[in-house]
């Protein structure tokens, strides 16, 4: 009823659409946002150049508010589909082309971050199937229409002002193409990451996550290494769980604070010696040191493959918190390093 009145009376008095409406708040905000950027050190000329090109893009906002927010009783899909979808033949085939090729650059990040060859390239051909598809939308339009609409300002104002940041460091504005939600380059980085976390590769100077292959690889390595990998620790590995096996000994208590739906999931903490002696027994790899600690998951139900997964497990979900990505990256880098 609400609606009807206020479109009687909209149609009445003349007023704008709502989509005019919406672009004129937009252009408000943007000039807002100048002074933020400026004080945060972006250049005139920058904002010069870019704010008077932004239109609204409702779009990416219509996107965002699509995402999926289910209920804590909602249940859980099971993890095969999507093992299916991602860790394919195909991309498993092409990953292990990229991997022998940049065995020479790999083999060096890796001995400088402890991060393994295969999880970099495991990454890059999750995120964006080695570059074939790295995104369109442009970057600061998505961000600063995100940052407008104000469900996730905070988040989405400081990524535009980093994309603004990255125009300021020789990022042409050409580049700043990427995913709805302000992903970029092969490695799919927000514009606060690669400003923090980009490195180069191949000694050219410059940190090209979309052309450089060796830049991409490098900025992996480096993003990994500063959320802890630890060198010498597998990811996780396939387990068997034995009949009559009782969970309730080694459920989790613990209600993580960050991404409590993935961790949900897992068990509490065991040493691999203590896995060992409640009869787990992994498929078709040997165990690692007894004294490193996993939790327990199982993906899809109790008779299927189970996981155990180490503290590295957790260093990919860093990147994207879901136990499908973190597990689907795990298993193409194994299969990638055959």
């Amino acid at each position: 009823m609400r609606f009807v009145i206020g479109a009687v009376l909209a149609t009445m008095f003349g007023a704008a659409p709502a989509c005019a409406q919406d672009e004129a708040g937009f252009q408000r905000y943007l000039q807002q946002v100048r002074g933020t950027a400026q004080a945060q050190g972006v250049s005139r000329s920058t904002l010069d150049a870019v704010l008077p090109t932004l239109t609204l893009n409702s779009r990416v906002i219509e996107l965002d508010r699509r995402q999926p927010g289910g209920p804590a009783n909602s249940g859980f899909s099971p993890f095969a589909p999507y093992k299916a979808a991602h860790v394919d033949s195909a991309r498993i085939s092409r990953g292990r082309s990229k991997y022998l090729a940049q065995r020479p650059r790999l083999a060096r990040i890796e001995r400088e971050t402890g991060v393994p060859e295969s999880i970099m390239v495991a990454i890059w051909g999750h995120e964006t199937n080695y570059g074939a598809y790295t995104g369109n939308f442009d970057l600061l339009r998505s961000l600063a229409s995100l940052a407008y609409e104000g469900r996730r300002r905070p988040l989405f104002e400081g990524e535009f002002i980093s994309a603004l940041k990255m125009m300021d460091r020789g990022v042409s504005r050409e580049q700043l193409k990427g995913s709805w939600a302000g992903a970029t380059g092969n490695p799919q980085f927000l514009p606060s990451i690669y400003l923090r976390l980009a490195r180069d590769g191949d000694g050219d100077g410059r940190a090209d996550i979309w052309n450089s292959e060796a830049d991409t690889l490098a900025s992996i390595g480096n993003y990994f290494a500063n959320a802890g990998w630890r060198p010498g620790q597998p990811w996780g590995l396939a387990v068997t769980i034995p009949a009559g096996f009782d969970r309730s000994m080694v459920r989790n208590r613990l209600v993580s604070p960050r991404c409590p739906r993935v961790f949900e999931r897992h068990s509490g903490w065991r040493t691999i010696a203590e896995w060992r002696a409640l009869g787990i027994v992994p498929q078709g790899v040997a165990w690692p040191d007894d004294r490193v600690l996993a939790t327990l998951m199982e993906p899809d139900g109790q008779g299927a493959t189970a996981y155990l997964l180490t503290g590295n497990y957790r260093v990919i979900l860093d990147y994207n918190c879901s136990n499908f990505y973190a597990l689907s990256v795990g298993l193409l880098a194994d299969a990638i390093a055959g």
